[in-house]
């Protein structure tokens, strides 16, 4: 784990909502910037207290395809990652197709809080429930050169077009968006998910307890379908 990564997730929520610094990420490495914004407007979030942790929202694990299959794929993902997004529009569809679909495996979203916009684009996903989860991922990520540009205040608003863009009213973004509980329970559990995988950047994956890089589709595949066969 990078000394950044440890030192953010050592901060907690108040490392990623607080005033003062936030992180950028490539897709490679972490990189600390700092920024005169100090508060996360129109996000209110940022100057909640916090809440005990028994009191904390359930935060639902985004899935997809056969949950009672012998193999479980986990991808941890970053809405800001360029390479998540090569994924999500090359690789994805194809396992949808061949591996999701017809129920060979069950298929994990974990979304990963490298900086404070990919934490509200993850707040923003999860607005209209699981059942919409993944269709909003599909328009983050298809947009995702155009909705981190900007200030603090653009970004979100760039977010709360796509969430209206979605179906959702500005009622129903307001109140998602500006939910300070929900973003420390998703902070709280994006570190107990990397406290069970060191994850060194992003996407990385895990199929059956074993994690692996970024990939191709043939090289996925080939590991899918070793890992089937090993099921049984």
């Amino acid at each position: 784990m990078t000394m950044h990564r440890r030192a953010m997730l050592m901060g907690g929520a108040t490392g990623i909502l607080g005033a003062g610094a936030y992180l950028l990420w490539d897709g490679r490495q972490p990189a600390a910037t700092d920024t005169a914004q100090s508060q996360l407007t129109p996000f209110g979030a940022a100057s909640a207290q916090e809440v005990a942790a028994e009191d904390l929202p359930e935060v639902v694990e985004m899935t997809k395809g056969n949950p009672d299959a012998a193999v479980t794929l986990i991808e941890y993902a970053s809405f800001t990652c360029p390479h998540c997004r090569t994924f999500h529009q090359n690789v994805l569809p194809q396992l949808e197709a061949e591996f999701i679909e017809p129920g060979l495996i069950n298929f994990v979203y974990r979304e990963v809080y490298f900086d404070r916009y990919g934490l509200w684009a993850g707040m923003m996903a999860r607005c209209a429930g699981p059942l919409r989860y993944f269709g909003i991922v599909d328009l983050i990520y298809a947009q995702q050169s155009e909705w981190t540009q900007g200030s603090p205040a653009d970004v979100a608003e760039n977010l709360r077009r796509i969430g209206r863009t979605a179906g959702l009213s500005n009622e129903e973004l307001d109140a998602c968006m500006t939910d300070a509980a929900m973003a420390q329970a998703l902070i709280a559990t994006y570190e107990a998910n990397i406290e069970e995988h060191d994850i060194p950047g992003t996407p990385a994956f895990v199929i059956n307890g074993e994690l692996h890089g970024n990939m191709n589709f043939s090289d996925m595949s080939a590991l899918l379908t070793a890992a089937l066969e090993a099921a049984g």
